[in-house]
């Protein structure tokens, strides 16, 4: 219960700490639990003040077809994932943008998401009490680098995580390393700290839950344009089991993320 508390304090007393335009999203933890064989979820985001580093510029973006279906056998599960498309609409400027960013028509910049495949392999009993999971994958370079909104760029990502129970509480968590691209000449890549914190409480139908999700470049050189330091806090609700919906507000908790806005996404499980 204690990050229920602590959670809302974050959304209201957080400032900016110091792009890739959003996080990697978590493990999907529901295809791996027993009896599950596929889940499948789609929605659309709203994010404001969200800054696109790579053109120079702060807006609304609005993501459309943010989309995950995963298969589980065995110990391994397959996932395919991504967002269909970003409408960005500018509102102010913070830099200039990168040499080959074109300017936007009546301050509005779109471009398909990332998409990205990915493979989580169960690394403890069904037995045990906590889920163990390695899990790599790749980001594919499907962006349009003159839009300025993401780095037509491949990246690679592995993280290790473990999920489990305490009462009606559930909570997942992991870390791990991410392998970006960039469009700087002298560092063709950037390696971060992913990392990705879940709790939930499981009543039924209804699952209120609380996260942080983000990334982190190491403090040997500063943040690369177009790779800063990501973070934001969700709180929100699932309603439902084998078909559901959520909400979720988001709270940016870096310059690079936004101020704030709302997920909203429906799935199923089976």
């Amino acid at each position: 219960m204690i990050g229920f508390l602590v959670f809302p304090a974050i959304f209201a007393i957080s400032r900016p700490l110091a792009a890739q335009l959003r996080p990697l999203e978590p493990i999907p933890w529901r295809v791996l639990d027993q009896g599950t064989s596929v889940t499948g979820e789609i929605g659309v985001s709203r994010l404001y003040d969200q800054r696109a580093s790579l053109a120079g510029t702060t807006g609304t973006l609005t993501e459309l077809g943010n989309f995950s279906l995963a298969w589980h056998t065995g110990r391994v599960a397959l996932e395919v994932a991504g967002t269909g498309q970003r409408i960005f609409d500018e509102s102010s400027r913070f830099a200039d943008p990168y040499p080959d960013v074109e300017g936007a028509t009546d301050k509005r910049r779109n471009d398909s998401g990332d998409y990205r495949v990915s493979t989580s392999v169960r690394l403890t009993p069904d037995t045990y009490p906590i889920t163990g999971v390695l899990r790599f994958g790749t980001r594919l370079p499907t962006t349009d680098n003159t839009t300025g909104l993401d780095r037509d760029a491949t990246d690679f990502f592995a993280t290790v995580g473990a999920s489990g129970n305490c009462g009606l509480i559930n909570i997942s968590g992991e870390a791990g390393l991410g392998i970006y691209g960039t469009r700087e000449t002298r560092f063709e890549q950037d390696d971060l700290f992913l990392y990705a914190l879940r709790a939930e409480i499981r009543l039924g139908i209804f699952t209120p839950d609380v996260m942080i999700v983000g990334q982190q470049h190491g403090y040997a050189h500063s943040a690369i344009r177009g790779v800063e330091n990501l973070s934001e806090a969700r709180v929100g609700f699932r309603y439902g089991d084998k078909r559901w919906v959520r909400a979720e507000a988001v709270k940016g908790l870096t310059t690079f993320s936004p101020s704030g806005g709302i997920l909203i996404t429906a799935g199923f499980v089976r």
